[in-house]
């Protein structure tokens, strides 16, 4: 982390400021789009306990989004609300994970599950901030982000662990949403200013340094199984097995995603769905 540390949120000029503003609407807009899909679920999860779980978790995430808009705000950005709902779809900048459909039970869990499992290693990262006020928010939202991991983390093996149509169905949604969650870690014009001026790790670090589901390499996604857990290999020419010896299902897709930047599609795979109400 650089040696000085900015005490308040108006003391930034210049570039840092705009990667700041940059890095805010990032975080904010993947949160409330992931809120309001996870809401999508309020009356119509497979149980009450999961109804009124997820329901809390959504309005969790939506909080975090307005904590974010309010740095925003005394950034000389519009207020919180208008940020919510005021802007045109094409004005959002989150990751094409949090856009994507529903889905069905399982997939909402999964993604959510990669959701959660890189914003524990974001925040983590961000608690340790030059910018204090960003530290302060992002150690208060790691300990929410805590238990979504852990609920998130239950299910995945609830259901990977179950009937073996369960496991196939959570396998393809893996293989889904695994490259849409590589997104959440795409490298951006800003990552060195914010890097310099010790505020955030490089993108490319931040996925290095997390533990799985993160890949220090290509991505090797596996569920549980009825035995051991354990991690493919690419072999000698840089692919990954189809089939594993230990039974897995593992398939090779691009470490590249998508996100909207400053307005303007930045599309580096087909699977790809437009950010707004509605899907």
């Amino acid at each position: 982390m650089a040696d000085l540390a900015f005490q308040a949120i108006d003391a930034l000029s210049g570039t840092v400021r705009e990667a700041v503003i940059n890095l805010l609407y990032r975080l904010a807009d993947d949160e409330l789009i992931i809120g309001h899909r996870n809401s999508e679920w309020t009356g119509h999860a497979p149980i009450l306990e999961a109804d009124i779980a997820f329901s809390s978790m959504a309005q969790d995430e939506m909080g975090h989004a307005q904590a974010y808009y309010s740095l925003l705000h005394q950034l000389g950005e519009r207020d919180p609300d208008t940020l919510a709902f005021g802007r045109r779809p094409r004005e959002f900048r989150c990751a094409s994970l949090v856009c994507l459909p529903k889905g069905d039970w399982g997939f909402s869990i999964l993604r959510q599950f990669l959701y959660d499992a890189s914003e524990t290693v974001r925040l983590t990262a961000l608690s340790e901030s030059s910018l204090v006020p960003l530290a302060q928010l992002a150690g208060k939202l790691r300990g929410e982000e805590k238990y979504h991991l852990m609920h998130g983390r239950s299910w995945v093996l609830r259901l990977g662990n179950a009937t073996d149509d369960s496991h196939r169905k959570m396998q393809a949604a893996l293989d889904f949403a695994y490259p849409h969650a590589l997104g959440l870690f795409e490298p951006t014009e800003y990552d060195e200013p914010l890097a310099q001026a010790g505020i955030s790790p490089r993108e490319d670090e931040l996925k290095r340094n997390g533990n799985p589901p993160w890949p220090r390499s290509s991505p090797t996604r596996v569920l549980p199984c009825r035995k051991v857990c354990r991690r493919s290999t690419e072999d000698e020419s840089g692919n990954i097995p189809t089939r594993s010896k230990s039974s897995w299902t593992v398939c090779n897709w691009s470490t590249t995603s998508t996100r909207r930047q400053n307005g303007r599609e930045n599309v580096k795979t087909t699977k790809r769905r437009n950010v707004g109400r509605g899907g």
